[in-house]
């Protein structure tokens, strides 16, 4: 059965030391005021930016590292996996709901549910 899916978000996971100075570094370097989130105090938004990608932050523990992340978006998170496992991505943990994974090369990125409403309708790429 088809799915859809497409990058969405771009996060920067910050340890507590670095949160508040990168958070407001990369809101003046892109202009878009820090959004706390309402409910969880380990993200903020800095909002949308081309196609609805949207750029946040969240606070990591202390001791993992400053990294940049991504995260894909489906109507299928399962469908997803399996689809970017066959393309060569390798699961780590299933986080209840979605997905932390690592590419060929290594680097951390995450299958989520639709998190962006309309832009998702817009830009998702839909897969046999």
């Amino acid at each position: 059965m088809p799915h859809r899916s497409r990058l969405a978000i771009l996060l920067m996971d910050l340890p507590p030391e670095l949160h508040d100075a990168g958070r407001r570094f990369w809101s003046a370097a892109t202009g878009h005021p820090v959004e706390p989130d309402p409910i969880e105090e380990h993200w903020s938004s800095l909002g949308s930016f081309a196609d609805g990608f949207h750029l946040e932050v969240q606070r990591t523990g202390h001791g993992t590292p400053a990294r940049w992340h991504v995260d894909v978006e489906t109507d299928d998170v399962g469908a997803e996996v399996a689809r970017l496992v066959a393309l060569g991505a390798t699961p780590i943990e299933d986080m209840g709901g979605y997905w932390q994974m690592k590419d060929p090369a290594g680097q951390v990125f995450c299958v989520v549910g639709v998190q962006t409403g309309e832009q998702f309708e817009r830009y998702a790429t839909t897969w046999p």
